[in-house]
């Protein structure tokens, strides 16, 4: 029998390998006919009239792009792409040739945005990206790959702002306490390309985006910022945050000449009318793959929730209560005071950490009604936050893996009438780009057993949390046996987290 690590690591495989965007993309798109072809996106048709473009941004589109190349052929007239700068490098020293163009490509690559900031290269190629979608009739067709990462790769600050000064804006507003969301809403304000910028200056050509989302819930003009999507906000609202944080009355005059002659309402949503936006890869779709892959190795799979978010020891708190719940019902659902509380603790704690969709009476419910004694997979995904506190090495995956290992193992040892007796239990979160931190591992699998094993050996597994240094804890135990070593995928869909329990 393979062991729960095997199973695990096969279902996080799978869900990566469904979003990959070589496959991703050969799935849903299409082109054919030879007269007027057209595109097939899905199974929406649009017809090639003249000349077929193409521009992309975010950190998995080199990836997209050369899939992309090698479905239109012939038919593509000329590409731009802002990527991360070194990508094509690290991709190379990966051997992940897939993910490069082609010698004589016809997609010009433009790397900037270092460690995630816009900087003059990303300008240099936001601005050849809007000369291109400037140029456009409406008898052409501009294909447009959007993935995580595109908001920093595509800055274009509506002139006479320089990016200088957007910039210093951006970080005075994040240092008084700005939501990233807010930070946005004015970054999208103040640009030419973001919050349906993009599309409209391409008007009156066919706009067609084909997005990786790497947000919660998927929001269109939220994911790289919104560039062909209509936005939500108004320059009223740009006012309000800047009001918020005090800075009204001391802004560049730049940023004053143009948020006085921005109009005040939103482009109205009829002027989209010739974009579609469509969403090829998310962690619904990696999750709907794992439970996929866990059913044909016969657990009974269910999803709790692709929008998991919160602080990392909450998260965790919930997945230990979750857990013990589920090898309460081992063999047989037994209704005791034990599962009555625990119960109430976690619909208390969901309530609390608000995650979009769940509803968690009728998730318990159909756990439930799995039946006794199948093993029992329990996927999630989303992206939760780390209040880095100490020096170590580690990620926000390896940090709540073993998180959740410790709570399990005290859960134990306080003896709750330790439910977990008759369960073998495995724990795995990992990030779907392959990175968990400044490490070389993507996440980590962890289990009640392994942190005994580690306090017998005389690891203060507390003092690894305390120090942010799960990383050390993984890599210096069994070899490094627990880390998820991936490498580089050339994907983000945010994290993938996997609990599987059979009976012992």
């Amino acid at each position: 029998t393979m062991s729960l690590r095997e199973h695990a690591l096969s279902l996080f495989r799978a869900a990566v390998g469904t979003v990959r965007p070589a496959p991703m993309l050969k799935r849903a798109l299409k082109l054919q006919g030879d007269g007027c072809p057209q595109l097939l996106v899905k199974g929406q048709a649009f017809p090639v009239k003249r000349d077929l473009y193409l521009v992309g941004f975010g950190k998995a589109v080199l990836g997209m792009a050369a899939a992309a190349e090698e479905i239109l052929g012939d038919h593509l007239t000329r590409g731009i792409i802002s990527v991360p700068l070194g990508i094509q490098e690290s991709l190379q020293r990966a051997g992940m040739q897939e993910m490069l163009l082609k010698p004589h490509s016809k997609i010009q690559v433009i790397e900037g945005a270092k460690n995630n900031l816009p900087d003059a290269e990303a300008l240099k190629g936001a601005v050849a990206i809007q000369e291109l979608a400037e140029g456009l009739t409406a008898d052409d067709l501009l294909l447009v790959l959007i993935s995580g990462g595109g908001s920093a790769l595509l800055p274009a600050p509506i002139p006479p702002i320089l990016l200088e000064e957007k910039e210093k804006l951006t970080k005075t507003l994040a240092s008084r306490g700005a939501a990233i969301q807010e930070l946005n809403i004015v970054r999208k304000t103040l640009s030419v390309l973001k919050g349906g910028g993009l599309a409209q200056l391409a008007h009156p050509a066919q706009v067609v985006s084909l997005i990786l989302s790497d947000v919660i819930g998927d929001p269109l003009d939220i994911i790289a910022s919104g560039p062909t999507a209509a936005s939500s906000h108004s320059v009223q609202d740009c006012l309000q945050i800047l009001t918020k944080y005090n800075l009204l009355h001391n802004l560049p005059k730049s940023v004053e000449m143009v948020l006085s002659s921005s109009p005040t309402k939103p482009t109205a949503p009829e002027s989209y009318s010739h974009v579609s936006n469509i969403i090829l890869g998310s962690n619904t779709l990696a999750l709907e793959e794992a439970k996929r892959q866990a059913e044909g190795l016969g657990y009974a799979a269910l999803v709790l929730s692709a929008a998991v978010h919160g602080e990392v020891s909450r998260v965790a708190t919930l997945y230990c209560q979750l857990i013990q719940l589920v090898c309460l019902g081992f063999p047989g659902l037994r209704e005791g005071p034990l599962s009555s509380k625990l119960r109430g603790d976690l619909l208390q704690l969901a309530a609390e950490l608000q995650i979009p969709g769940l509803d968690l009476e009728e998730f318990l419910e159909a756990l439930q009604g799995l039946g006794p004694n199948r093993p029992v997979c329990i996927l999630a995904g989303g992206e939760t936050t780390v209040q880095l506190q100490g020096t170590g090495k580690g990620g926000r995956n390896q940090e709540l893996a073993l998180r959740v290992g410790l709570g399990l193992h005290r859960a134990q040892a306080t003896g709750a009438s330790s439910p977990q007796g008759k369960c073998e239990i495995l724990f795995l979160s990992g990030g779907t780009d392959g990175q968990d931190g400044p490490t070389e591992a993507a996440g980590a699998f962890c289990s009640p057993g392994l942190v005994a094993e580690a306090l017998q050996e005389g690891l203060d597994v507390e003092a690894f949390l305390r120090n942010n240094d799960s990383y050390t804890f993984f890599s210096q135990f069994q070899g490094g046996h627990h880390l998820l070593v991936t490498g580089l995928t050339g994907t983000n869909v945010m994290d993938i987290q996997a609990i599987l329990i059979r009976a012992m």
